[in-house]
């Protein structure tokens, strides 16, 4: 059952309200009713962020920053903002289930500070990229990731980390960071980067690697919220008001998508995503077309497919090579 959790029912009473409260006091129907869009984005966005390692924010950044010209700024702190609350709900519901063994995810006590490393290092270093090589750079990522998921036949079978020697922590390290740095870009990315890793080079069980990268991404979406409202000082009352209207859709729709994870065979969905970031990134290229846009996003593509397809592809042929070991033995 969804709701079987007494903790995760009393966390989700506990946010409804801390939402009456918010909205009556910070917002109101009409500023809800003019930005609709808002949670209308966010019910497939919250649904991706639980269901898959790609975060609510890749749904969200792209359609904020390239369909409705929002700035990137303003985009990549509504992704961490939104997720803050949605990819949370989800951990705990994923954490709060019967038989869940909690030690499985001791790596996030050192998996968040570093990738959060990453993400002060990318907001201090990378902010003064052009916007459209960012928009090229996100769409080309969250595409050539679902197409080589979706299309490779990596199965890991891992339930537990085993990083072994410090190659392997060093290796973590620099993922982490990488992908706190995307962060800073996108509001998302990280969850990716690190799912990537887990399935590839430690082979572990895609839904508990699905989960651990839904856990990162959720206390960088905290973190790096807290550090734009606290230290950048630029969060804005508008942005905390659509926020408000978001907050209740992706509340319940990002652990639904966990607690449809466990139910079904999710391939139809993935070739959904796959479909959407299609035409993400080709309406990218359409509206206001230069060879520019069209260079760097079939520059990205290209090298992030290549990247992530022999990764995905390593671990499936590992994967083949012990089953035939088995067979012969």
């Amino acid at each position: 059952m969804f709701f079987e959790s007494r903790i995760f029912r009393g966390w989700y009473a506990g946010m409804m309200v801390l939402w009456v409260v918010l909205f009556a006091a910070l917002n109101s129907i009409p500023f809800l009713l003019d930005h609709w869009h808002y949670p209308a984005i966010m019910v497939l966005g919250a649904f991706v962020a639980g269901l898959t390692p790609e975060g609510g924010g890749a749904v969200a950044f792209p359609v904020l920053s390239v369909f409705f010209d929002i700035k990137r700024e303003m985009a990549r702190d509504f992704s961490l903002m939104i997720q803050s609350v949605g990819m949370t709900s989800a951990s705990i519901w994923i954490l709060s289930r019967k038989g869940r063994n909690l030690a499985a995810y001791a790596p996030l006590l050192w998996f968040v500070p570093v990738s959060f490393l990453g993400f002060v290092l990318g907001m201090l270093l990378l902010q003064a990229i052009p916007v459209f090589i960012i928009q090229a750079l996100f769409l080309s990522l969250i595409l050539t990731f679902a197409l080589a998921y979706v299309s490779s036949k990596h199965r890991g079978a891992q339930l537990v980390l085993e990083a072994k020697g410090p190659a392997d922590h060093a290796m973590l390290a620099g993922v982490l960071i990488a992908g706190g740095m995307c962060a800073s870009l996108f509001g998302t990315g990280a969850d990716i980067v690190l799912y990537t890793m887990l399935v590839t080079r430690f082979r572990m069980d895609e839904k508990v690697a699905t989960h651990m990268s839904i856990m990162v991404m959720a206390a960088i979406s905290i973190l790096g919220y807290a550090y734009r409202f606290f230290w950048d000082g630029d969060i804005t009352d508008y942005q905390v008001r659509t926020w408000l209207c978001a907050y209740p859709v992706v509340l319940f729709m990002a652990p639904f998508g966990s607690y449809i994870l466990h139910k079904l065979n999710v391939e139809w969905m993935l070739r959904g995503i796959v479909a959407l970031n299609i035409f993400q990134l080709g309406y990218f290229n359409l509206k206001n077309p230069s060879w520019e846009k069209l260079a760097w996003s079939s520059g990205f593509s290209i090298a992030l497919f290549a990247i992530f397809w022999f990764s995905l592809a390593h671990i499936a042929r590992q994967t083949e090579r012990q089953r035939v070991a088995t067979e012969a033995n």
